[in-house]
């Protein structure tokens, strides 16, 4: 085998095989044997997995659950094993959470690739022999119809009316047709070149056969799945302000110890001491719950998007989506149905809309077949009868998807194939190829109405031919055009009108012509039989845009997101399509960039544009990576959409990628964080409602146990200063966070959305968790809380009642409670809410004030707790200081609905 010197699809068949020491029959089994030694089997390398153990370790590496493991591990050493035993439940609880969810997504990963085609019939000496594609070698031949997968790169050397489904590699929205000719131009996209297959695409219609040129990682698929195994793991929104503010709050509390174990070496008090108070400290800074509550909450969010058709491949995608910028989305089975409907007739120098058929005649009857005054009823009998896809038991329609489509707009307005055959059976057929690019198929006529035949007209037509093909092949063959007063002479310009605003629509337009015949030709060349046609009218097909695209496009963008198109089909479908949906105006100059253009920019010229395009035609995969990081490079949190094999590096190196589940190619899931069930872009738009909701909640129950822990803070570090004892013992502070931080933060998750939640934009990709106001909050909320406890501290100690611990703590846990039921919303009052609208929430701080009364009240916990029951009067105190930091936080709202426009 020498080295080309031309790229595959610029040599001749005979040229490749020479290239590939091949030939039509074939090589021998020696041969092949020693090649695939040399090149190795026809197989993707994957990445080494990860095992279940290194799974669950990896659970244990986030910097916040170290901290926590640090702090029991000193809980422990001074003796607080209830501490100890607390905090590991609750890292154990978020571990198995953690595990769980990745574990069966990977399963669910193994599933789907073992579902791939695994066998190929090949040539090997002549002779045809089916064998497992992973031995297929460079130089075998390779026979092939239509439903194959195409097991290997080749170079066509034989094609009958082939036509490949090349949507997974190329974007193309409808298969494409092969030949086995060679192309001049050797800088041809994959789209365009026509005598070549790819590994992974699929055989729609006729068959070839093909020399293979590449196999396993040297195919273009294999290309591919290198550059999606180069890209790493690019940490979620979430999980970067989590680590921002896990390494935010350790600093605070080193600090913090270490000015409280200072203060107290300096006002001599005794070493161990104060080294248990700063350990206090410590431990009451630390929201161990936080991990838990957020892996939680996550996980809640995973399930619910489930139920919405999104299944979730790792925890934080949940949330990201709320975070993005830009949503990266394909065109084909996207945006669009994937699949060709029949859009727009012209017959009889009227435009039909495929919805509409007013003042056309829809007969169907034995004389169907020839009816010259009526060219709406002979143009849907050709398109029912010129046609080869049909209707199988179920109802559905099997063939090539022009095909279909055009059987589909004949069948919805009546006119039905069987029926038609009745009367008008084919009886020769001129097969479709593309070079001529036409399809002829010629019936005879049974019945010729008795007016007609009377008239003179038509007595002896007993055969008439349908010719269906490309626009500029049927015109040239057509000096005729049918109308309903006749046979006219055809006017070339006025039908190029029609055909060129169609195709400006971006129709793929067809045109349909017939001729009639007193008795069935002899010569059956095309030369003879596609002469001296009559037109009767043109099609216009396209792959119509999903019914939700456009409101969910315009969702996005009430949102502050931009939705972008990138694919690889051709510019004039993308943006008619982009049109349609909304991702680009008609007033947009410059929003459109083709793959070669790109191409010809720098990353720096590109970088400049890419923020004002919003099309992207004919683009390379490794073009969509591009896009990607350029959006990325300029601040953009990006999600990128796809279901082909060439998305799956973009979706890799995306913010978070989300793949289609249904026509979705194993490479594509695999490289995702998110499966759309439902192939549908509108989910998407549930999706990012969702994780806006999700991080809203994150933030709320941050606020909450931030600003709670705040306040335990402030009142254990200000007590010594003011020269009161410290306030609590470590069991109450334990206490306190798992009963506060616990089931009312997690009932916190559950919050619904806010009314404005898609009206505003998207956080910016830099905001911090604290950002917002939430810093200043739990600072000024702590202080009070401090300011609350302390003066009642000091005035029960100075009225001599033993029991000063437990209204300290009891007061310090309600007030807790009440800041939960205020932060239910940035700026809405809760009495407007209303307490039902998150009903665990209201049951969980009810649930909380119970378990609060039953260490103060219940005998043999007041020894575990070291409290004493409180008098009624003592507890009415307590419950009115308690709901002073409610009426605060309440006014904050207000003073913010105040300076709301």
């Amino acid at each position: 085998m020498r080295m080309k010197t031309r790229p595959w699809h610029h040599l001749s068949v005979r040229e490749a095989l020479e290239e590939l020491g091949s030939s039509p029959r074939g090589i021998t089994h020696e041969e092949a044997a020693k090649r695939l030694a040399l090149h190795g089997r026809n197989e993707l390398v994957e990445r080494k997995k990860k095992t279940p153990l290194m799974m669950f370790l990896g659970q244990f590496t986030d910097f916040m659950i170290l901290v926590l493991i640090a702090a029991a591990v000193v809980s422990g050493v001074i003796g607080e094993t209830s501490d100890t035993i607390a905090i590991m439940v609750i890292v154990l609880l978020n571990a198995a959470l953690g595990f769980s969810q990745e574990y069966r997504a990977e399963k669910a990963m193994a599933a789907l690739k073992s579902l791939a085609a695994a066998t190929a019939t090949v040539v090997r000496a002549g002779t045809p022999r089916v064998i497992p594609a992973a031995y297929l070698v460079p130089g075998d031949i390779v026979q092939l119809e239509a439903g194959n997968i195409v097991p290997a790169d080749m170079r066509i050397i034989e094609a009958a009316r082939l036509t490949v489904d090349e949507a997974a590699l190329t974007g193309e929205s409808h298969p494409v047709e092969k030949h086995a000719g060679m192309l001049q131009e050797e800088a041809l996209p994959l789209a365009d070149r026509k005598n070549m297959l790819y590994k992974g695409t699929i055989v729609a219609y006729g068959r070839g056969a093909g020399a293979v040129t590449a196999t396993g990682m040297e195919t273009e698929l294999g290309r591919i799945a290198a550059m999606l195994q180069e890209q790493g793991e690019v940490k979620t929104p979430l999980q970067k302000r989590l680590s921002d503010f896990g390494r935010k709050l350790s600093l605070a509390v080193i600090a913090i110890c270490a000015i409280i174990f200072a203060a107290g070496i300096l006002r001599g008090e005794k070493t161990v001491e104060v080294f248990l108070v700063a350990v206090s400290l410590a431990v009451a800074a630390i929201p161990e719950a936080l991990p838990a509550v957020v892996t939680i909450a996550l996980a809640l969010g995973a399930r619910k998007m489930v139920k919405q058709n999104a299944l979730v491949r790792k925890l934080p995608a949940v949330e990201t989506l709320g975070s993005v910028t830009y949503i990266c989305t394909d065109k084909t089975g996207t945006l669009t149905e994937n699949r060709m409907v029949v859009e727009e007739m012209w017959v009889d120098g009227r435009t039909i809309k495929a919805h509409r058929a007013e003042g056309m005649e829809q007969r169907v009857g034995p004389d169907s077949c020839f009816m010259p005054h009526a060219p709406y009823s002979l143009f849907m009998t050709a398109l029912a009868l010129s046609n080869d896809a049909r209707f199988d038991s179920a109802g559905n329609i099997i063939g090539d998807p022009t095909e279909a489509a055009l059987l589909a707009a004949a069948h919805e307005r009546g006119y039905e194939k069987t029926a038609l055959e009745a009367s008008c059976a084919r009886v020769a057929e001129l097969p479709f190829d593309s070079e001529r690019k036409l399809m002829t198929t010629i019936h005879k006529v049974t019945a010729v109405r008795d007016r007609e035949r009377s008239a003179g007209i038509g007595a002896a037509e007993k055969y008439i031919s349908f010719t269906k093909g490309a626009f500029e092949a049927i015109i040239e063959r057509s000096p005729f055009i049918l109308t309903s007063e006749g046979q006219r002479p055809l006017v070339q310009e006025e039908v190029r009108r029609m055909h060129d605003r169609m195709a400006e629509d971006g129709l793929r337009v067809i045109g349909i012509a017939m001729r009639t015949w007193d008795e069935l030709p002899s010569d059956l060349s095309p030369t003879h039989v596609e002469t001296g046609l009559a037109l009767i009218g043109l099609s216009g097909m396209a792959d119509p845009p999903r019914k939700e695209a456009a409101e969910s496009v315009a969702l996005c963008r009430t949102a502050g997101i931009t939705p972008v198109m990138i694919t690889g089909d051709h510019p004039l479908t993308a943006k008619v399509i982009a049109r349609q949906v909304g991702i680009q105006d008609r007033d947009m100059p410059g929003a459109m960039i083709t793959g070669s253009e790109l191409a010809a920019l720098s990353m720096e010229e590109f970088e400049e544009r890419v923020e004002s395009i919003r099309v992207y035609a004919r683009v390379a995969p490794e073009q969509k990576l591009t896009i990607v990081r350029a959006l990325q490079d300029k601040g953009h949190f990006v999600a990128m959409t796809g279901d082909g094999v060439n998305d799956a590096p973009a979706l890799k190196r995306a913010d978070i990628g989300v793949s289609m589940g249904i026509t979705g190619t194993d490479v594509a899931k695999e490289a995702s964080s998110m499966i759309l069930l439902d192939d549908n872009f509108a989910t998407i738009v549930k999706a990012v409602k969702e994780g806006r909701r999700i991080y809203d909640n994150v933030r709320k129950f941050i606020k909450y146990l931030l600003t709670t822990n705040s306040g335990e803070i402030w009142t254990l570090f200000l007590a010594p200063f003011m020269g009161l004892p410290i306030p609590l013992v470590p069991i109450q502070i334990l206490w306190i966070n798992l009963l506060t931080d616990g089931l009312p933060a997690l009932a916190l998750s559950l919050e619904p959305e806010e009314s404005d939640v898609m009206k505003r934009p998207p956080r910016h990709p830099q905001e911090s968790l604290f950002a917002r106001g939430l810093g200043v909050h739990a600072v000024w909320v702590g202080l009070l809380m401090a300011a609350v406890t302390l003066p009642l501290q000091a005035w029960v100690i100075h009225t001599g009642k033993a029991h000063w611990q437990t209204m300290v703590f009891t007061v310090l846990c309600f007030l807790q409670l009440g800041h939960v039921l205020a932060i239910r919303s940035e700026k809405e009052s809760l009495f407007r809410q209303g307490l039902l609208s998150n009903t665990p929430l209201l049951v969980s701080v009810l649930a909380m004030t119970g378990l609060q009364l039953v260490t103060v009240y219940v005998p043999f916990l007041n020894a575990v707790f070291k409290t004493e029951p409180l008098s009624a009067g003592e507890l009415l105190v307590v419950l009115f200081l308690s709901s002073i930091v409610f009426i605060a936080v309440e006014m904050e709202k207000l003073v913010k609905r105040a300076k709301k426009p």
